[in-house]
């Protein structure tokens, strides 16, 4: 009778622990909804594909080191975006803000009053009907002696920032700074600047369940003046102060792991009925996969000495059609200077690649069109920036003509592109055309090359469930139905 009564004692423990780490396990994942910018514009396609096409240029340039900065009179628009919304204050009068998820940076900011915003007519903003708050009333300035401060200043060492708020050389010697503000920080992105200070305070995300994640001593900036930036960003990037860095205290797998999907659109906001998942604490297992879908390539992440914050991967080569085209040797490797690789990156919208790359996949992906009797469209490259574009009937029969085209990363990682994710049709002043959706991204013989050689923009990546693995050091790519996925997680 002893002994059958530990057994069933032995079971019940070994249920509740069965039971414990399934709770666990879903405790650990959060489910986010990422918006796009799309579903709140008016702006006409043309413009769309050209302020998109701009921007990716002018993002990655900057980062490239060879960009020439337009005239200050041109105002970029924010091309092809996605947002999460966060509050921030006290839990009795949270403020909601809602900020571009970027994972090509490594801070989360947004605009506080007073706010003076440069360079910002004709940007989206999905914020645009909302009053900008002062700094949250239970948020306090980060100390000069804290390692945010040095974080958020490229690792200065805290006897240099605290000298910078002017604080006492005594007291710099005898590490005695804390009552003085971290100094302002200015930070820039490939299209835009801004100037803010550093905070404490309380950030919660809530789910599309009802629970939530509060996070009381969270860094994030204040940013009073920006160029070019009227809306905040959540900085994903690899760095101490992203918004997944900053969520380890909670839970480590929220941090360690994390994907999205992008739901596809074509620039067309009837398809952003649904939301894009973003999960959080995502896990490297996907048990069920659809008739359509496929099941994750990994491949490594790189290291980058001057920019450790990007998710820089190695592109070896890309096919088009049969062919297949290798890429420049710096698209697959990062040198001690931090040049080279490519990042993958949610907050520009399409692929750029060095211009010797670029020129290789355009000519063979353009005999192809060629071949099938497709005439070039001049008037609709110069009017949205992309080429070559191409007279072309979205039918059944002209979709079949155009050639595959996949990208081939370290680790035998094929990643084969849906059509409509390299190339695009839609009418152009009563006319149906097509574009290749991929960019020159510069970097010839005659500019001096630094800084990432290729930008995975988020325009290739729809219809993707794309893991950020930082646990195990690598990016996994997968075919999904995002809008399914969706539905699914939501349903929980």
């Amino acid at each position: 009778m002893l002994s059958y009564q530990l057994f069933l004692l032995a079971r019940i423990i070994l249920c509740l622990l069965q039971s414990h780490q399934s709770l666990s396990l879903q405790s650990n994942t959060f489910l986010l909804p990422l918006s796009h910018t799309l579903s709140s514009t008016n702006s006409s396609l043309h413009h769309l594909l050209k302020s998109s096409s701009l921007r990716s240029s002018t993002r990655h340039g900057r980062r490239h080191g060879t960009h020439r900065r337009p005239p200050l009179s041109l105002p970029l628009s924010s091309g092809s975006d996605y947002t999460l919304s966060l509050s921030v204050g006290p839990s009795s009068s949270p403020t909601t803000v809602s900020l571009f998820m970027d994972t090509g940076s490594d801070l989360v900011w947004f605009p506080c009053s007073p706010f003076e915003c440069i360079l910002c007519e004709g940007k989206s903003n999905p914020n645009s009907n909302s009053t900008i708050s002062p700094p949250p009333a239970d948020s306090r300035l980060v100390s000069c002696a804290s390692p945010a401060c040095s974080a958020a200043h490229s690792s200065q060492p805290s006897s240099d920032l605290c000298a910078a708020a002017k604080c006492p050389l005594d007291a710099i010697e005898t590490s005695s700074c804390s009552s003085h503000a971290c100094p302002p920080l200015y930070y820039a992105y490939g299209d835009g600047s801004l100037l803010a200070h550093l905070r404490h305070g309380r950030l919660s995300l809530s789910s599309s369940k009802p629970n939530s994640l509060s996070v009381s001593n969270f860094t994030f900036a204040c940013a009073h003046s920006t160029l070019a930036e009227p809306v905040g960003v959540a900085g994903f990037g690899r760095g101490p102060l992203s918004l997944p860095a900053q969520l380890s205290a909670l839970s480590p797998s929220l941090s360690s792991r994390f994907s999205y999907c992008l739901v596809s659109h074509s620039f067309r906001t009837d398809r952003l009925l649904h939301p894009s998942p973003l999960i959080l604490g995502r896990s490297p297992e996907v048990s069920s996969i659809g008739p359509t879908e496929s099941a994750f390539v990994y491949t490594p992440l790189l290291h980058n000495p001057k920019h450790p914050y990007f998710y820089s991967v190695a592109l070896e080569a890309i096919s088009v059609g049969p062919t297949k085209i290798l890429a420049r040797p710096d698209l697959a490797s990062i040198d001690h200077a931090g040049n080279g690789g490519m990042v993958v990156d949610s907050g520009t919208t399409f692929t750029m690649l060095p211009e010797e790359t670029f020129s290789q996949v355009s000519t063979e992906f353009d005999r192809h069109m060629s071949s099938a009797g497709f005439s070039r469209a001049k008037e609709t490259e110069a009017k949205t920036g992309l080429s070559p574009c191409y007279n072309f009937n979205s039918d059944r029969s002209s979709n079949r003509l155009v050639p595959s085209l996949a990208f081939h990363f370290k680790s035998n990682a094929t990643v084969e592109l849906p059509r409509r994710n390299y190339f695009m049709g839609f009418k152009s002043e009563g006319k149906r055309v097509g574009c290749l959706m991929l960019m020159n991204g510069g970097g010839g013989s005659d500019e001096t090359d630094s800084g990432p050689a290729g930008t995975l923009g988020n325009f290739q990546q729809q219809d993707f469930e794309v893991v950020y693995d930082l646990e195990a050091g690598r990016v996994g790519f997968a075919r999904r139905r995002c809008t399914a996925l969706w539905d699914t997680l939501a349903r929980g």
